[in-house]
C-alpha cells in the first residue's frame, strides 16, 4: 500500500512511503535536510513499523517537540492502523 503523510512542525512538508503488511520501504520525504532524509529513508528501509517506532518515536529537532523522524514513527503507526 502506497502512503502519504502530510507533515506538521517540521521542514519536511510529506513523507511518502509503501506499506507491505507490516514492512516500511520506499521512504521518501519532501522537503527537509536532504542529506539527513536521505540518510534515514535507507535506513529504515524494509523494517517493521514497530521498529521504526520504537527507534524514532519522540525525537524532537531543536524546540518543536517534534522531527523529521518522529513524523515518519506517526506516519508509519497512522499508515498501519488504517490497513487494518
Amino acid at each position: 500500500m502506497q502512503y502519504s503523510f502530510k507533515t506538521t512542525g517540521t521542514c519536511s512538508k510529506q513523507i511518502d512511503f509503501e506499506l507491505n503488511g507490516d514492512i516500511v520501504s520506499n521512504v521518501k520525504f519532501t522537503g527537509g535536510c536532504n542529506g539527513n532524509t536521505q540518510g534515514v529513508s535507507a535506513l529504515v528501509d524494509g523494517l517493521t513499523v514497530d521498529e521504526i517506532e520504537k527507534r524514532l518515536k519522540g525525537i524532537q529537532c531543536g524546540m518543536r517537540g517534534t522531527s523529521c523522524v518522529d513524523q515518519l514513527a506517526l506516519a508509519v503507526r497512522e499508515a498501519k492502523s488504517k490497513a487494518v
